[in-house]
């Protein structure tokens, strides 16, 4: 069974509630842009369990300015009225278009655009997108005032970076000229992950850069993100850098109860153990309950599968039971799963960390 390091009674430090402009989050704990995974779905699941802000997945502003309403591609701007506020993330390489992407999100309804410039898939980077724009500064800063200037000064806009291409000194100047440049263009915050674009998702993420880097914004909202796997490391972070909030990736596939642990952390509370069996049963349900009004039937057991995976971390038997997620790919083999592990209400497990830690998911 994994050990929560947050066990270990630690004193905790005094959130403020987490703003963007005029917009109100709260508990500064929030979910961060997954690819492939924050969908409706997700995001409903993680606001039922105390995340007052989530992300859509990252698109591209090329796929937004050419999108039709058709059902196949229709989830990727689904938003529900219940998990407000909610942002919607942009990649795109081209100053121009990723203002015309930008307006379909607003259109869309999105409450908050954010621009990602830390996204380090090769693919990506090959195509001039997502982190590579660390790599030159003037056209991120370009990108950064075009779409600000693009979308309705009510809403706010934020920026998603890494610490650099790499860890060069010229790639430290870069950053720090494209994050001034931001928040001089109206950018309402800032989140910045403490890995390299050349890091990838290898080694630790350096929280000390975050610290130097809300230290340098002084009152300007700074988030921190990486290796935040537990709701311990959730405020970890923000006491050992000071950053006023916090976007949790990886760490959240799976193990929505995150957020309430983290509030119960912050609160000064004990941690709650980890969801019984019967408990993380009803949430898993609800889950793929909220898939199937959003995708097709024939997809929707496909798309769940990754999740069912990682919700099995938190099940006593993991390995038996991520092999019959792994193998699940209909409503009624999901159901043969739930029936075969969860009809006992048994203690579960907290996710063990080094599971995320050799996976990539995330941006």
């Amino acid at each position: 069974m994994a050990v929560e390091s947050s066990r270990i009674e630690r004193p905790q430090p005094m959130l403020r509630d987490l703003h963007f402009g005029s917009l109100s989050i709260g508990f500064p704990v929030v979910q961060a842009a997954l690819s492939g995974y924050s969908d409706w779905p997700m995001r409903n699941v993680a606001r039922q369990q105390g995340a007052r802000y989530a992300l859509c997945e990252v698109m591209l502003d090329q796929f937004l300015v050419a999108l039709k309403n058709r059902q196949r591609t229709g989830h990727f701007l689904h938003i529900g009225d219940e998990q407000r506020p909610v942002g919607g993330q942009l990649m795109g390489a081209e100053p121009e278009q990723f203002s015309a992407g930008a307006i379909k999100l607003v259109e869309a309804g999105f409450d908050v655009i954010d621009i990602n410039f830390g996204c380090p898939v090769k693919k990506v980077l090959g195509r001039c997108r997502g982190g590579f724009h660390l790599s030159q500064p003037e056209v991120a800063i370009e990108i950064i005032r075009r779409t600000r200037n693009a979308v309705p000064a009510e809403i706010p806009v934020t920026v998603k970076m890494r610490r650099g291409i790499d860890d060069r000194a010229e790639s430290r100047d870069k950053f720090f000229h494209i994050l001034e440049a931001a928040f001089a263009a109206g950018i309402a915050a800032i989140t910045v992950h403490g890995r390299t674009v050349e890091q990838r998702y290898n080694g630790p993420s350096r929280w000390s850069f975050l610290r130097e880097v809300k230290q340098f914004a002084g009152d300007r909202v700074i988030l921190g993100s990486g290796d935040l796997f537990t709701a311990q490391d959730c405020l970890d972070m923000m006491a050992q850098t000071g950053v006023d909030g916090v976007t949790v990736a990886r760490g959240a596939i799976g193990n929505p109860w995150i957020f309430s642990q983290a509030q119960a952390l912050a609160a000064g509370r004990p941690l709650p153990p980890p969801p019984s069996l019967f408990e993380q049963r009803e949430v898993i349900l609800r889950h793929y309950q909220l898939a199937e009004q959003l995708y097709e039937s024939r997809r929707c057991g496909q798309i769940m599968r990754k999740f069912g995976i990682k919700y099995a971390a938190l099940h006593p038997e993991y390995e038996l039971v991520r092999a019959d997620f792994a193998k699940s790919s209909t409503r009624q083999t999901w159901e043969q799963v739930l029936s075969k592990w969860y009809s006992e209400d048994l203690p579960g497990q907290y996710p063990d960390p080094a599971l995320h830690r050799s996976q990539s998911e995330g941006n």
